[in-house]
């Protein structure tokens, strides 16, 4: 059963993060964090567009063979990005093996609907981990119209924990809860046999999950669900701002960053 905040009695609350690189990858691993998304969220974190809708599988399958590379305990989920799943059932299947047998996944994520219940059973059939989504899935922010807040009357509520509970009996190990009301992610979790992961989600989720540049304070602009846990872009523009004085003063490189070779002075 779950305690009064939504965790399985006598579990620590699941941590995790998104990253996308591998000395990014490496920090969280020895930081001790349970799990890292490789998220589609890459395409507003790193590589500069405007959603996550751009983002190819191929991008994708780089990113998490970067990651799996640099990590040895934190468990690697990859994101199943726009139209690599969900079109064919055949080919959103292929594409999840491919992502564990060339990109080294343990498992892939998917945002749900109603359309993905079968499709997660299939892959988990024949040993694809999958980890469904559900709440506020950005994949979908043509048809939403923006990234709003879901599941906040109540055909929406229910239809979340109906969805929540259909993707837990076809074999999702786990749920993330996006932007979803603090007591509605609370009673899905009630409702549920496997963790629940919140973002924007409150207390009441068995985890919790960010976008790495929002909790590490990279980004000029975070989520108001979420909260910044450093200023690495602060660190950042001070060691360049840093290096580029040091390099136009002349005081960089000096002799210890410099190697003359005896044998060569005769050479002019």
């Amino acid at each position: 059963m779950t305690t009064t905040r939504g965790l399985r009695e006598g579990d620590e609350p699941i941590t995790m993060l998104t990253a996308y690189d591998a000395p990014t990858a490496a920090v969280v691993d020895e930081a001790g964090i349970d799990v890292i998304l490789v998220g589609d969220s890459m395409g507003n974190a790193v590589l500069g567009y405007d959603s996550t809708l751009p983002v190819t599988f191929e991008e994708v399958a780089s990113r998490t063979a970067a990651v799996a590379r640099a990590t040895e305990d934190t468990l690697v989920v990859a994101d199943m990005p726009f139209l690599s799943f969900g079109v064919d059932e055949s080919e959103s299947v292929r594409n999840a093996g491919r992502l564990l047998k060339e990109a080294s996944a343990d498992a892939v994520k998917i945002e749900s609907g109603p359309h993905t219940v079968e499709m997660t059973r299939r892959m988990t059939d024949i040993g694809i981990p999958v980890m469904a989504h559900l709440g506020l899935t950005p994949q979908h922010v043509n048809r939403l119209g923006g990234y709003t807040r879901q599941g906040t009357d109540q055909d929406a509520a229910e239809e979340i924990v109906e969805l929540a509970g259909a993707h837990a009996e076809a074999g999702a190990f786990a749920l993330v809860l996006e932007h979803v009301p603090a007591n509605l992610a609370g009673a899905v979790t009630e409702a549920l046999d496997i963790p629940t992961i919140g973002i924007g989600a409150g207390p009441d989720c068995d985890g919790q999950v960010l976008v790495i540049n929002d909790a590490i304070g990279l980004g000029e602009w975070s989520p108001p669900f979420s909260r910044q846990f450093g200023d690495v872009r602060g660190e950042m523009s001070d060691a360049v701002e840093a290096y580029r004085e040091a390099v136009v003063s002349g005081e960089f490189p000096a002799d210890e960053h410099s190697h003359v070779e005896s044998e060569l002075e005769d050479l002019y």
